[in-house]
C-alpha cells in the first residue's frame, strides 16, 4: 500500500493544530481543536482504509479498479467518527452558550478549591474526615468526641457590626 503524503501531511496539521487549541483556556478554541483533532483522526482512518477500489457491493466492479474492492470498514468508521464528533461538537456548543449566558466569557479559570485539594498532603490526619479526636494508631474515634482545638473554634463568629 502506498500511502498519499499529502493526506498524511494533512491529517498531522489538524490533529497538532487541535491539540493546540485544545490546551488554550477559552472554551470556543478548545471546542474547535476537538472538531479538528476528529476531522485529522477521519483523515488517518481514510489512510489505513487502503488504496481506492470498486464499491463493495459483490457483483459490481468498476472499469477503473475492475475486482480490487474498496475496504468498507473504513469508510463505516469514519461515518460514524463523523457522527460522534458532530453530537459532540453540539454538546460543546451548548457549554458554551451555557456558560456565556453565566458570565459572558469563555475563559476557564482556575479552580481555588481544587488547587487546596491538591496542595493537602497525602498523610491521613490531612483527611477531610479525620480530626483530632480520632485515635492516631487506629483512626478510630475515641471518647473525647469532638472537643479539640482552643475554645475560640467553637465561639459564634462575630461580624463587623459586633466588634
Amino acid at each position: 500500500m502506498v500511502a498519499n503524503l499529502v493526506l498524511l501531511l494533512a491529517a498531522g496539521t489538524l490533529i497538532s493544530t487541535g491539540v493546540y487549541l485544545v490546551l488554550d483556556r477559552a472554551m470556543t478554541k478548545m471546542m474547535l481543536g476537538l472538531m479538528l483533532i476528529g476531522n485529522g483522526a477521519n483523515l488517518l482512518i481514510l489512510q489505513a482504509g487502503g488504496s481506492a477500489g470498486s464499491p463493495p457491493i459483490m457483483g459490481r466492479e468498476s472499469l477503473l479498479y475492475g475486482e480490487k474492492i474498496a475496504d468498507p470498514l473504513a469508510q463505516a468508521m469514519i461515518l460514524t467518527a463523523i457522527v460522534i464528533s458532530m453530537a459532540m461538537t453540539a454538546f460543546i456548543l451548548t457549554l458554551a452558550y451555557r456558560q456565556y449566558r453565566y458570565r459572558t466569557a469563555d475563559v476557564i479559570e482556575d479552580d481555588i478549591e481544587d488547587a487546596a485539594i491538591a496542595a493537602r498532603p497525602a498523610t491521613a490526619s490531612a483527611a477531610p474526615d479525620h480530626d483530632a479526636s480520632d485515635d492516631p494508631a487506629t483512626g478510630r474515634m475515641t471518647s473525647e468526641g469532638d472537643s479539640f482545638g482552643p475554645r475560640s473554634f467553637e465561639a459564634p463568629v462575630k461580624g463587623e457590626e459586633d466588634a
